[in-house]
């Protein structure tokens, strides 16, 4: 592993010193909420930048004395002794300070739109993607971000055909990014009278959500129908058009919204979603010019690759990219447990991007 740049730990200190500056003398809101931010990110890092010179300056210290023909026999051995942990200490803050430089993804502090979908399998596939989106509600609940339906489709024997749902909160997309993809579950349905197990599935996609100015859609391209929202007899959604289709004739992407009485925000949840999926479509294609190897990596959100499988007799949740087997089932069905996958999921990432940037040495 190559040494950390001296000059990039210099500009993270002086950075670090401004930000401290800047606070005293900000005045709008807004700026002080994004100072206080970004001091608060550096403070450990600046810490860690801190202890790690202090121990190379010690190591230094150390090899001068254990070096000098004139140091004592008993001061040499105490020297050579104490070496050993003190360059533990200096690699251990360097791979914390590592893991703080890796370039973040821009879209890590966006909100979320969560798509899930029923796979094969049926009524249990539906079943199993209701079992998906109440997970990820609770994750969301526990991390203290807000999550709402704005779009689904209920499955006949319960679950869901397919929903949408926004998740607001710092962090949101990057905790989640890595849930896209094919989950499988193995159990028996409660359907199933011979008690036989089934194999279903459903598929996950976490998108960005996009800004305008990160997604321009023009008018021309867009073909907006109003129609009679479906629901229960006699309720308001059959007796106004608020329900909206928005097609984007360039791409064939349908986004059909019906969920709020007001046919304004309907098309407005419409136009988010679909600003998500047409910006998720770009970086896509612009990971896979980048880099083909991307594909193999943690967090690709290929949708085609079978990611994850929650096996209920065995009371066990695998995760195929990373190897990871954790046998707490209901705990992370329940949203309580999913954080130590997304937790590993995370540290592979890092690892990786780490052995990217180091040029692959150990």
């Amino acid at each position: 592993m190559s040494a950390l740049p001296p000059a990039r730990l210099d500009a993270l200190l002086a950075r670090h010193a401004d930000v401290e500056g800047e606070l005293l003398t900000a005045r709008a809101p807004e700026t002080y909420v994004r100072l206080s931010r970004e001091f608060a990110e550096l403070a450990p890092v600046v810490e860690a930048v801190k202890a790690y010179r202090g121990a190379l300056a010690e190591l230094a210290d150390l090899d001068q004395l254990i070096a000098d023909p004139s140091t004592d026999a008993q001061v040499r051995a105490m020297a050579n002794a104490e070496k050993p942990q003190l360059e533990a200490r200096s690699a251990e803050l360097e791979r914390r300070i590592r893991r703080a430089l890796i370039p973040k993804d821009a879209m890590d502090e966006r909100n979320v739109i969560l798509e899930v979908r029923a796979g094969t399998g049926g009524d249990e596939a539906a079943i199993f993607a209701g079992d998906l989106l109440r997970m990820y509600e609770r994750y969301a609940a526990n991390q203290g971000w807000k999550m709402e339906i704005i779009s689904a489709s209920e499955g006949t024997m319960g679950g869901y055909k397919e929903a949408v749902a926004e998740i607001r909160g710092r962090g949101a997309f990057a905790r989640l990014k890595f849930e896209s993809g094919v989950h499988r579950v193995q159990r028996v349905p409660d359907t199933e009278g011979s008690g036989r197990i089934h194999t279903s599935t459903a598929t996950v996609a976490v998108l960005p959500e996009a800004a305008e100015l990160d997604v321009a859609i023009n008018d021309v391209d867009l073909k907006i129908e109003t129609m009679r929202a479906g629901g229960a007899g006699g309720q308001h959604v059959n007796k106004t058009e608020s329900a909206i289709r928005v097609t984007h004739m360039p791409s064939g992407i349908v986004i059909t919204m019906q969920e709020d009485r007001s046919q304004h925000r309907n098309r407005a949840k419409a136009l988010a979603v679909l600003r998500a999926r047409l910006y998720d479509f770009e970086r896509q294609k612009q990971d896979a010019a980048r880099s083909a190897e991307r594909r193999g990596q943690v967090g690709t959100g290929d949708r085609s690759e079978r990611i994850r499988t929650y096996n209920f007799p065995q009371g066990r949740v695998s995760d195929h990219r990373i190897n990871l087997t954790l046998y707490k089932l209901p705990q992370i069905i329940d949203g309580e447990a999913l954080g130590e996958i997304v937790d590993a999921l995370v540290t592979e990432h890092q690892a990786a991007l780490l052995a990217s940037e180091d040029g692959g040495r150990p």
